[in-house]
């Protein structure tokens, strides 16, 4: 099991994952902040000038889940992660990953008052000022020079709507972090602080094969959806299973995620080879014709909690900022074989001669 510590900089998260591990039997504190030092130390300037926050590298985010991984491999009981987690996507992606190598993640939320943050960020800040000379000044936990404390504040006001409603929560206002490790292992022993509720998708050990939807609405725009389990958007549909036809994987798919049965078998736009890319596999995709959704159906249309977050009808042009480079030609090529009534055959997202 982990024990996600989240919250703001200067939230006492560190602090109080010392406690923890010295109140909850056989636990282990694992800081990812060490996976970030690390790449800071690997990664060539260019690239680490690419982002602003090193979370925003995949190697970090991947990193973090498989050391998680070595480390249950090595010693097992509980992990205590004291990481500021504060985008939604980086939270499902590495949560859903944990969970895929079945490891729960009981997440937790420390939320001072803002007025308390404010002071201890100031208050760091200051004491990074007065020793600039020597230590090249104050870093947050990032590895970005720390500026002010709204720097660090608006993006956790931001977040707080998921968080509070995604974590169990501690106002630590006035307490210890021992006091906070107590009721945190309090929480965990009487499961208040419940197994984090997120779509368990195992990762492929060789190429697979999917089958995607598109849906329309009456403007004739795309039906997208956005999962919680991994980045960027995505059709409707998934994982062809064995022994079934892609097309009905389709409709099964359709329906377990939106609650829309289709009333006729969809026809095949694109059949496309992804190559592998490590460390995905790659294989074949394919995209069927779901039609026009009627409004009835739109209106009744529903998200499973765990899954997706959002959908959304949108035209191409705005596919274009949502999917990533080689689904958005795919769609782009599968809107051309819809508007020609043909089949296109693709390789890496582009026709074959």
């Amino acid at each position: 099991m982990i024990v996600w510590i989240n919250g703001a900089f200067g939230a006492g998260k560190t602090s109080t994952a010392r406690e923890l591990t010295g109140i909850v039997p056989d636990s282990v504190l694992y800081d990812p902040a060490l996976i970030g030092d690390a790449l800071r130390a690997l990664l060539p300037r260019k690239r680490l000038d690419e982002v602003a926050d090193h979370q925003d590298l995949p190697s970090w985010r991947r990193l973090v889940v498989e050391t998680a991984a070595a480390l249950f491999a090595e010693v097992g009981g509980v992990l205590v992660v004291p990481m500021t987690l504060l985008r939604q996507e980086h939270r499902d992606e590495i949560f859903g990953a944990l969970a895929a190598r079945r490891i729960p993640v009981r997440h937790v939320l420390l939320a001072p008052a803002e007025t308390i943050l404010h002071e201890r960020i100031a208050r760091r800040e200051e004491a990074g000022r007065s020793d600039r000379n020597g230590r090249n000044g104050q870093t947050d936990r990032t590895g970005r020079a720390a500026d002010g404390p709204d720097r660090h504040l608006a993006p956790y006001r931001e977040a707080l709507d998921w968080l509070t409603a995604d974590a169990y929560v501690v106002d630590n206002s006035t307490l210890t972090p021992r006091q906070t490790a107590l009721r945190i292992a309090e929480a965990i022993r009487t499961d208040t602080a419940a197994v984090c509720e997120i779509v368990q998708t195992p990762e492929p050990t060789r190429e697979t094969v999917a089958a995607g939807v598109l849906l329309f609405d009456a403007q004739d725009r795309v039906l997208l959806v956005d999962p919680t389990y991994k980045p960027d958007w995505e059709f409707p549909g998934g994982v062809v299973e064995a022994g079934e036809p892609p097309a009905r994987a389709g409709v099964r798919e359709v329906e377990e995620e939106l609650g829309v049965a289709l009333d006729r078998a969809p026809g095949l736009l694109v059949i496309d080879w992804e190559p592998p890319k490590h460390p995905a596999y790659g294989g074949l995709r394919f995209l069927f014709d779901g039609g026009r959704l009627p409004d009835r159906a739109i209106a009744a249309l529903r998200l499973p909690g765990p899954e997706l977050r959002e959908w959304r009808f949108v035209t191409e042009e705005e596919a274009a900022g949502l999917l990533p480079p080689e689904r958005y030609a795919r769609l782009h090529w599968a809107l051309r074989a819809r508007e020609r009534g043909t089949v296109l055959n693709l390789e890496s997202s582009t026709p074959v001669p």
